[in-house]
């Protein structure tokens, strides 16, 4: 069995989603893990999934990136297998206004603690930016961490909060 990740980003259209999961359906491709989103009227997902080579997917997917409008890329990578989480899970959210180095700074602090970002959005409505990360930390380093962050966001002139993050239900 072969694990691929994929790659597909371009100018959003309805259907893309449908698109790529039909064809990879098609070929008996199993989707275990993607994350799809809009940015700017920009269409871009990641997905990992199962089953068969990297040169049938790229040929399968072909079709869709022909009108030059969407690009596809196909990547066999190793099986990880399942694995407990390193660190307790927090989610971090940053506010306030947009200036350059908000995520730089305040993942810089995260990963300094050793701790490390499993997911994060940005968002800028007006003037406004939103960081909202998850994370998992070392164990007993959130309230140390908070203070760090609380003054790095001082320096940026945002505000941050650093909760735990309520576990997945599955």
């Amino acid at each position: 069995m072969n694990e691929l990740a994929i790659t597909v980003i371009g100018r959003d259209r309805p259907g893309i989603v449908a698109d790529v999961a039909e064809l990879l359906a098609r070929l008996g491709a199993n989707l275990t893990d993607s994350t799809m989103t809009r940015l700017r009227g920009h269409f871009a997902m990641t997905l990992i999934c199962v089953g068969p080579s990297a040169a049938d997917v790229e040929a399968a997917l072909a079709p869709l990136s022909a009108d030059g409008q969407l690009l596809a890329t196909v990547r066999a990578v190793t099986p990880d297998g399942e694995t407990a989480p390193a660190g307790e899970p927090y989610v971090m959210a940053v506010h306030g206004a947009d200036r350059m180095g908000i995520v730089s700074a305040m993942t810089r602090v995260l990963a300094d603690a050793g701790g490390n970002v499993t997911d994060l959005s940005t968002r800028l409505t007006g003037s406004l930016y939103v960081v909202v990360a998850e994370v998992e930390l070392p164990p007993g380093t959130a309230e140390e961490l908070a203070g760090r962050l609380t003054a790095t966001a001082a320096e940026l002139g945002v505000g941050v909060s650093l909760r735990p993050a309520d576990p997945d239900l599955l």
